[in-house]
């Protein structure tokens, strides 16, 4: 028998059962209901008549005058009502007597005799005879509220006991059919959960050819597909995993993997040497842990840290290290990665991805360009400086009359000239940058000094485009540490570039401010020019970067802005960018708080 079958018999059973006992309930009800009514219409109604008879006769041997006719015919009434109720043994000799006394009464009613003896005999015959046919109807009922009494307690033990019957069978029924439904439903997840936990071999026992049983062979028969899938793909994925492995663990550069929970999750080789830790002592350590005993992991995850949109999105910072007693170099790349979560439908940071790759070939050929640009240079400044001098004496006129036309070519060419020493000196400051020879002169200083002089130096570069310069410098900054000179050239390298791209009759802004922290004052130069493109807003400070210009401009060399970070960087800051085309831009830089 299958389950369904069961429950709905079960069901069925009770519900039998509850009818059963409501029509019981319901005919011993109307039994009972009946033998009151006819208590009620066969004795009830005959003493009531008895009573108001007795009445009657009381009216008549009140009156003075025997002849009261409305009592007597009122006797004669209720006497005939219950000639026609008799329901008792012995009642109908009773009501006879009755009505033979009526006549008697009528006949003495006509003669001539009015004794009152008489007279009062008769009414003591007829009370007589009514308190009869009461007392008659009186015991009549008593016997009938007895016998109604043990039939209600007959009754009541009958329906007592079929309720017992049906509580019990509907106990037994409650506690079987259940337990019939859940001990197949328990056994079905204890296969489950041994499945969960990768133990196939916990099949459920086919006990039966119910429901429960068709489930249970093909819960054995998914488990067994489930073994033979899992023994199939096991070695598969063993093989990738190997194959992963060993392209992991052969690359030339190192990697490390942290999850979201900043735990290491991979080391190759590579990584493990240059840490000079033993992979399997990385492997799930925190990777704070491992930066307070390690300095090159502590470097490793203060590049981490750094905000995703302050990293640099093309070339990293290269770590200087010590390898067999030689330095390299090694460029670090931070990759966030970011999956799906299907389940609340929503991307997630899982992890980040750090790697070492080696760049000392490149940083030995950018050396060797390096040490050629500053030889180049060094060697182009003494005849550029040269040729500056003698276009000078030309143009003064002391070597000879220069007429009007080759005023204009020497002028052109001094122009030329400039550009060319201008161009030789930031060279000869990126070989500086570059080889860290260059000299800092730091001292405290206050921000509205150095900004006062750059606007004082720019003022002449703002009249041609009629420009005004707004200046927002709170007297209680702290003063800063910085080199007075460099960070002048920084502004002013900045002033120059909002000049350049600001429309005529516009506006430039320079603001300074404590940063968030307090530790640092933060300058900003903004203007309203087109704006720069948010794929070249980093890419203007890497050298000899010209961001196409609209309106033709090629006059710089790509390598200020470049130097400008430069300096900001060596004195402790940062430099930055904020555009949005057709927006203007603002340049901000940082320096220390002087302590």
């Amino acid at each position: 028998m299958n389950l369904k079958t069961k429950i709905t018999l079960a069901f069925v059973t009770m519900l039998l059962l509850l009818l059963g006992v409501s029509a019981f309930t319901l005919y011993s009800l109307n039994r009972l209901d009946r033998t009151a009514r006819n208590v009620v219409k066969d004795n009830l109604y005959s003493i009531e008549l008895g009573q108001q008879m007795l009445r009657a006769l009381d009216q008549l041997q009140l009156r003075e005058a025997p002849l009261d006719e409305a009592s007597k015919k009122r006797f004669e009434q209720l006497l005939t009502r219950e000639a026609g109720n008799i329901t008792e043994p012995g009642e109908q000799q009773v009501v006879d007597s009755l009505v033979d006394r009526v006549g008697e009464l009528n006949r003495y009613l006509a003669s001539d005799t009015t004794s009152p003896q008489i007279w009062q005999s008769q009414m003591q015959k007829f009370r007589g005879l009514t308190y009869r046919m009461i007392d008659l109807n009186t015991q009549a009922l008593s016997r009938k509220n007895e016998a109604a009494n043990r039939t209600a307690t007959q009754q009541q033990r009958y329906v007592l006991a079929l309720l017992t019957f049906a509580l019990l069978t509907s106990l037994l029924f409650v506690l079987s059919v259940p337990e019939a439904a859940v001990s197949g439903l328990r056994k079905l997840t204890a296969s489950i959960e041994n499945a969960t936990n990768q133990d196939y071999s916990a099949s459920i026992p086919v006990e039966s050819h119910d429901e429960f049983g068709t489930v249970a062979r093909a819960f054995n028969r998914m488990l067994v597909q489930l073994q033979d899938y899992r023994t199939s793909t096991l070695a598969q994925l063993m093989a990738e995993r190997n194959r992963v492995a060993s392209i992991v663990n052969n690359l030339d550069e190192g990697l490390l993997l942290v999850d979201e929970n900043r735990r290491v999750l991979l080391v190759n080789p590579v990584a493990a040497n240059l840490l000079a830790l033993p992979a399997a002592e990385l492997l799930g350590c925190p990777a704070d842990e491992v930066a307070r005993q390690n300095d090159l992991f502590r470097e490793l995850l203060r590049h981490l840290d750094t905000p995703a949109a302050q990293r640099p999105q093309e070339a990293g910072p290269v770590l200087t290290l010590a390898q067999n007693g030689e330095e390299v170099y090694y460029r670090v790349a931070v990759n966030d990665v970011i999956s799906f979560n299907e389940a609340l439908d929503k991307m997630e940071f899982v992890g980040s991805i750090l790697t070492l790759h080696n760049v000392s070939e490149y940083k030995k050929l950018d050396q060797a360009k390096s040490n050629f640009l500053a030889t180049v240079s060094h060697e182009l400044k003494t005849p550029l400086s040269s040729i500056n001098f003698s276009l000078k004496l030309l143009q003064n006129g002391k070597v000879g009359t220069v007429n009007e036309e080759q005023q204009r070519i020497l002028a052109t060419i001094k122009q030329e000239n400039q550009r060319l020493l201008k161009l030789v000196g930031e060279l000869i400051d990126v070989s500086r940058l570059e080889s860290g020879n260059i000299q800092l002169n730091f001292q405290p200083t206050q921000v509205r000094d150095i900004v006062q002089f750059a606007a004082d130096t720019i003022q002449l570069q703002l009249q041609p485009k009629q420009l005004t310069l707004d200046i927002q410098v709170p007297t209680e900054l702290p003063p800063v540490r910085a080199d007075i000179e460099k960070t002048t050239w920084v502004l002013l390298n900045l002033l120059a570039n909002g000049i350049r791209y600001s429309p005529e009759q516009g506006q430039l802004h320079i603001r300074a401010a404590l940063a968030a922290g307090g530790q640092q004052v933060e300058v900003l130069v903004q203007d309203h020019g087109p704006g720069i493109a948010p794929q070249y807003q980093e890419k203007i400070f890497q050298r000899f970067v010209q961001i196409p210009d609209k309106s033709g401009y090629r006059g710089g060399s790509g390598l200020g802005l470049s130097i400008a970070r430069e300096f900001i960087g060596s004195q402790g800051g940062q430099l930055w960018v904020e555009s949005e085309l057709g927006s203007g831009s603002t340049f901000r830089f940082t320096l220390p708080v002087a302590g």
